[in-house]
């Protein structure tokens, strides 16, 4: 295995069980392969329901894989259980979509970031240490620590969810949708945030979202889902700027832009007969 190679997917299946009874499993994911280097950021772009987060799960284990397999750091992941997939949690975290669910509202942030620290079996003096440290490189006051979720704002609350998945220095990150429910400007910031963290930390993101132009800014390749397979994959300015499936051009022509004469014009390509032209005016 190559030095830079972090994560390989091969040939990954994931069924569901379908309603009814005696009715075949339905396939979500199909035949899907692709690499991730140490320190890289991967997009996965694809409307709901195309499978995207449902790939994120099989790689932490929250869902089960029908075929396939997922390496990480030369070791197959594809099916451990128990003490083996909560070992794992050293080198594999996430940051989830709702900052206000993924906060346990009954402890304190500072339990919170505490809890995987003495699992890993620091000493409670380090674990206090730490949990500074933390908090300031994300950009929170040491006092949070003694603070409960409910009185943070939803930015703040996903720098918590972040300082935590980081807590432990693992070398992935699965984000999954992780700026969707936050304002533009709060976005802003917490991309900032991941990108100094990766730079300072040397992580590797699997980015899920939908939102191309965070995209095109943020993630070094991206690889496009429809209907549980890649249709198109490349660095991520290309894909934005000249995506070669169709699916990928009506994803883009769909992606708001500020000018609103330059959106009303790519509404009416999109709902138009004939192919759709839009390419690289995404900011």
């Amino acid at each position: 295995m190559p030095d830079d190679l972090l994560l390989t997917v091969d040939n990954l299946k994931v069924e569901y069980a379908a309603r009814g009874f005696r009715r075949p499993p339905v396939r979500v994911i199909d035949d899907v392969s692709f690499t991730l280097a140490r320190g890289e950021t991967l997009a996965l772009v694809g409307e709901s329901g195309s499978g995207k987060t449902t790939i994120g799960k099989a790689l932490l284990g929250l869902t089960p894989v029908a075929a396939g397999r997922v390496v990480l750091a030369g070791t197959d992941i594809t099916r451990l259980e128990g003490r083996a997939r909560r070992a794992l949690a050293a080198d594999i975290q996430a940051i989830f979509q709702n900052p206000y669910g993924s906060l346990n509202p009954s402890r304190t942030v500072g339990r919170t970031l505490a809890e995987p620290l003495l699992v890993a079996g620091l000493p409670r003096v380090e674990v206090h240490a730490r949990i500074t440290e933390l908090l300031r490189r994300v950009g929170l006051p040491l006092d949070a620590a003694s603070r409960y979720p409910a009185q943070f704002s939803g930015g703040q609350r996903q720098r918590i969810a972040i300082a935590r998945a980081v807590a432990r220095q693992p070398k992935l990150i699965v984000c999954d949708e992780p700026t969707s429910a936050l304002d533009v400007t709060t976005q802003s910031a917490v991309l900032a945030l991941l990108s100094e963290l990766q730079r300072t930390l040397g992580c590797a993101y699997l980015f899920i979202t939908h939102d191309l132009a965070v995209v095109k800014e943020f993630a070094t390749r991206t690889m496009v889902l429809q209907d549980g397979r890649i249709v198109e994959e490349g660095p991520s300015r290309a894909v934005c700027d000249k995506p070669r499936h169709e699916y990928t051009r009506k994803l883009v022509a769909a992606a708001p832009v500020p000018d609103p004469r330059l959106q009303r014009r790519r509404r009416q390509e999109r709902h138009s007969p004939g192919p759709v032209t839009a390419t690289s005016d995404i900011a």
